[in-house]
This record gives structure tokens, sequence and C-alpha cells, in this order.
């Protein structure tokens, strides 16, 4: 089921904490999952696992601080870099068990070597999906290639995602670093 312009159908857990622009994003990368699960053929399980990944990374990514570190008490994440862990934490609490889906949620953010193909494809689409502002056509290309050259492009995006890291100063963390070193 491909999601409207108003994003009214997203399906987010009840404790959820989205802005309306949020929203949004929440939208176009489940639209991206959905669309190369399709172009890929993958199963209907892991279709849906793909679409609940989009659907649920950013559940929290607008809640405050202090909720977010009571899930995750994890001091050399910066707030903005909670959200991930603490989703997964709630979604495990709601009786999430499917493992991959969960490792997306957790770690959308700064990446893991032990994903499959769901948190690889979650990567890609929070990074490649329409909206950003920056190297729009570099990306819509990637994006459209996803299905053609899936590991190319995963490797492509990990390495844009540490070049704009590094060119802005951002701390590189070691699951990003473990990452980027499986795939090149």
């Amino acid at each position: 089921m491909m999601l409207d312009q108003t994003h009214s159908i997203l399906e987010l857990p009840s404790w959820a904490c989205v802005s309306e622009a949020r929203r949004g994003h929440v939208a176009r990368v489940t639209e991206l999952m959905e669309r190369w699960s399709s172009e890929l053929g993958i199963g209907r399980d892991e279709a849906r696992a793909w679409r609940d990944a989009g659907l649920w990374h950013d559940a929290l990514r607008d809640a405050p601080e202090p909720t977010l570190r009571a899930l995750v008490p994890r001091a050399d994440f910066m707030a903005e870099m909670l959200h991930g862990p603490a989703a997964a934490v709630r979604l495990e609490r709601d009786g999430e068990t499917r493992a991959e889906l969960l490792d997306a949620v957790r770690w959308h953010t700064v990446g893991s070597a032990d994903w499959g193909r769901v948190g690889r494809a979650l990567f890609m689409a929070d990074f490649l999906e329409p909206g950003r502002r920056f190297a729009r056509g570099d990306r819509a290309f990637l994006a459209k290639h996803v299905a053609k050259d899936f590991d190319g492009v995963f490797r492509q995006v990990v390495s844009m995602r540490l070049q704009h890291a590094l060119r802005e100063g951002h701390t590189l963390f070691p699951e990003t670093v473990t990452l980027w070193n499986a795939v090149r």
C-alpha cells in the first residue's frame, strides 16, 4: 500500500512522537522501502519488515531527551542519535521479535556491519528519500538503482554518509567505522 500525500495513513505506534514534517519524512522513506522491495521481488514477510522499518525508524525522533535517555542511557550518543535505539526498546516492549527489523531501527543513524537487507535498505532509504535538500540529483540517481545494484548503492551511501560526517566534523561512531570497513 502506498502512502498518500497527507501522510494520514501512517501506522505509527501509539507512543510515537513525530512532528508533521517528520511524518512526511517517514512516509517518503516507507514509500522507497515499499518500491524497492517490490522491484526486488522479495517475499511477503521480508517486504513487511522493510515497510515496518520505514514506518517505525523515526517513531521517537521528536521525543524529549529525558524520555530517550530513560530508554537508552548510552552516554556517548548525542540526543539526536537516541531515537533509533529508543524506538527499538519500545518496539521490543510491545512484543516485536523480528531481530533484523529491530536492529535496522536501532542502528539506522550510525549503521551496523551485522545488518541484513532490512537494515541496509533502511539506511539507504533514510539517506536517499527525496525530501532531503542536498545532492538531490545524485541521491535520486542512486535511489533509482537500488534494485539493479543493491550492494553497490549501499556501499556508495555508506561512503557518502561517512564523507559528510568527516566534512562536518561529526563524531564517527565505532559502529559506522566497522560498517565502512565491512563494505569497502
